[in-house]
């Protein structure tokens, strides 16, 4: 297999500015968290109605209550459920969620709820499906929900690392819905995963470290539980996502 002549770039985004990069750079569409050292979370109405302002992008909202697991008590689905609705409202063009039972199934009589509730919008189960018990049975739980896609990195840490999942996923969901690839795509290995996996979409991260501009630190106080990170800050560069895109163009 050989990439297609467009691979769908969705790029994770939790800033104007990285938003603005990503689309400058050739991205076709924007997830859009805050809180990336937590795997995303809900961002703030403020920041999805700047994003929304600045870029022509379908822009699809991270649906998260919280950091952590993917079992939610009822506070935190109605959380979940005031949010979508707010993200309709807003303007957004998807939203993106996974929900699991203890046991490590998907739920799938919530997972229905919420897509219905978040209808027109497009749907996106996430990489809560990574951490599921059974990949292939949580597949088949996923398809009965009414998502449109599902993004995984085939149950490993990176999507080079699941390629051989991903491609099997791939077959077996024979076109009920969309597999996207991510975790650890990057310019030099994306054309590879496609080949290998046979996705038509992939959604990256992208992440640069950019310096602080802050002279003054106090290195006595850290005000998370990841300490030292009050001076690191992190975004998205318009060059590496067009590096992406040039290395998934198909120029045969």
């Amino acid at each position: 297999m050989t990439p297609g002549p467009h691979v769908l770039i969705e790029v994770c985004v939790d800033s104007v500015a990285s938003a603005i990069a990503a689309e400058r750079g050739g991205a076709d569409r924007l997830e859009l968290c805050s809180s990336l050292i937590e795997g995303g979370v809900t961002p703030s109405s403020g920041l999805i109605e700047n994003i929304r302002a600045a870029v022509s992008l379908p822009v699809h909202i991270m649906i998260r209550p919280r950091g952590g697991d993917f079992c939610y008590d009822s506070d935190e689905f109605e959380v979940m459920r005031w949010d979508i609705m707010h993200a309709k409202k807003q303007g957004a063009n998807g939203v993106v969620f996974g929900v699991l039972i203890a046991n490590g199934q998907v739920d799938c009589d919530r997972t229905r709820q919420l897509v219905e509730l978040s209808r027109p919008l497009s749907v996106t189960f996430h990489r809560a499906f990574d951490m599921s018990a059974d990949l292939f049975r949580a597949l088949e739980d996923v398809c009965t929900t009414g998502v449109d896609r599902l993004l995984t990195s085939g149950g490993k840490l990176t999507a080079l690392q699941g390629s051989e999942n991903i491609a099997q996923l791939v077959l077996k969901v024979q076109n009920r819905i969309a597999v996207m690839a991510g975790s650890g795509i990057k310019p030099h290995n994306a054309a590879q995963l496609v080949r290998a996996t046979g996705v038509s979409e992939v959604h990256v991260g992208l992440r640069t470290s950019r310096p602080s501009p802050m002279v003054h630190s106090n290195s006595c106080v850290s005000m998370g539980t990841a300490e030292g990170r009050e001076y690191q800050r992190f975004g998205v560069r318009e060059e590496d996502v067009r590096d992406l895109r040039m290395a998934l163009t198909d120029k045969s």
